[in-house]
């Protein structure tokens, strides 16, 4: 049934799509985050439903009547450049065949987020689709709050099986980073029993990264609150949200939970932590020996057994700096870097321009809640291996877009494109990618 349900709905927008191609870059973001064939059991759970999708937005957006243009700032030229440099370490990597599989993925999102820039058109549209992020992403979170209250936090949440979130740590961080893009929903919402459901929706979000169990989410939750906290207009009902939020982890959660937690404290005891300690260490001294890196996938024994201090401790990198840094050498780590640095002043740019104007304080909004989420991405990759996740790039280009829509990109703030001319602001206007225990 659910296998019917998913085709029926992929099969019915796409006709929709090849009139507005806007709504393929919905329907991708529905397919791509919520991942809502990998609920089915049947003919739906490998289907590619995402490169369709991809396929006719593509075709749909090359024939159509709308104006070809590329928002061309220092945010997307390094993007593409990063891009670039990942292909260019995939020719010299380690283990050619895991790292063309990975750059397979790979180029396929980063072709979807430069098409978002390109697409979106409006204000409108780039509401609707931080509404399909956020439901998207906040379906596991309120599946996974209730999950965890339920089951008094003893069994441990995960993300749909098969993508980049399937596991407990990476469902954590990608729910921690929806948080912020619900809030910016609810202060944007005047009907109350939306705004109540969205509240809901944020308390059983952050229950479920707890009930998730990874250390790295606590990390990330801690900063990413106290940042939204500092972030939002309205400081009081925030507080009240995460006091909320906190009573229920208090009541809920088992004495199991605090003593993993602990170990935080005393990471030198930890077998765990010692394992990525160690393949810190290994990324290091692969971009140390080789300018491009190790390449996708270079994380291998044979690599630890050259690089690593404890040649035999083989561990997951679990951390988007050094997993950069290890496949893309010190030049794709400052790339990464600097990526993160231009989108954080391009939305400190908006919000200087547009949270004193009652017309685009939405914009201020957006940009405050985007960089909330990127400071639990950001915070919470330290420890966990989510570089190539979709929605931290995605949102850079969400702040480029709502710059432009707000009236800040202005001509000056634009680098030309390589043969079109300078783009203009736009007026306002209203593919697919644990620890035993029940999965939520």
């Amino acid at each position: 049934m659910r296998d019917l349900f998913v085709t029926a709905v992929v099969f019915g927008v796409l006709p929709f799509i090849l009139r507005r191609p806007w709504i393929g870059i919905l329907l991708w973001s529905w397919l791509g985050y919520m991942n809502p064939h990998r609920q089915a059991w049947g003919f739906a759970y490998d289907f590619p439903f995402a490169l369709i999708t991809a396929v006719v937005t593509i075709t749909a957006f090359l024939f159509s009547k709308e104006k070809k243009e590329m928002i061309w700032t220092r945010e997307t030229v390094l993007l593409l450049l990063f891009v670039g440099w990942m292909f260019f370490t995939t020719l010299f990597a380690l283990y050619p065949d895991d790292a063309w599989s990975q750059w397979d993925k790979v180029w396929k999102i980063h072709l979807m987020v430069f098409l978002t820039a390109m697409i979106i058109k409006d204000r409108h549209q780039i509401n609707w689709m931080i509404w399909v992020i956020a439901l998207s992403l906040g379906y596991y979170g309120v599946k996974g709050g209730i999950f965890t209250i339920i089951n008094g936090g003893v069994y441990r949440v995960w993300g749909p099986a098969g993508t980049f979130i399937g596991g407990n740590n990476e469902i954590a961080l990608a729910l921690i980073m929806t948080i912020p893009l619900i809030r910016y929903l609810h202060l944007q919402e005047t009907r109350k029993w939306l705004t109540y459901g969205l509240a809901a929706a944020m308390v059983l979000t952050g229950v479920a990264a707890i009930g998730s169990q990874s250390r790295g989410a606590l990390v990330a939750i801690a900063a990413m609150g106290l940042f939204m906290w500092f972030k939002s207009r309205h400081k009081i009902v925030t507080g009240t949200y995460m006091g909320i939020a906190v009573v229920i982890m208090a009541l809920v959660m088992p004495q199991q939970w605090y003593d993993r937690m602990d170990t935080i404290k005393t990471y030198e005891e930890d077998d765990s932590a010692l394992g990525r300690i160690n393949a810190w260490h290994t990324a290091f001294n692969v971009a140390k020996d080789r300018i491009t890196g190790g390449g996708f996938e270079v994380f291998r024994p044979p690599t630890f057994r050259q690089y690593a201090p404890e040649p035999f401790r083989v561990h997951d990198v679990h951390s988007i700096y050094f997993e950069v840094m290890g496949e893309h050498g010190f030049i794709g780590f400052a790339m990464f870097l600097l990526l993160a640095l231009f989108a954080w002043l391009r939305a400190n740019q908006v919000i200087r321009a547009c949270k004193h104007d009652q017309e685009r304080k939405w914009a201020a909004d957006l940009a405050a809640m985007t960089q909330v989420s990127l400071i639990g991405y950001g915070a919470g990759g330290a420890f966990l291996g989510l570089a190539y996740f979709d929605l931290p790039y995605h949102l850079m280009i969400v702040i480029l877009l709502t710059a432009k829509f707000s009236g800040v990109l202005g001509n000056s703030a634009l680098v030309a494109p390589p043969a079109a001319g300078r783009v203009r602001p736009h007026p306002s206007s209203g593919f697919d990618q644990g620890d035993s225990g029940r999965r939520a």
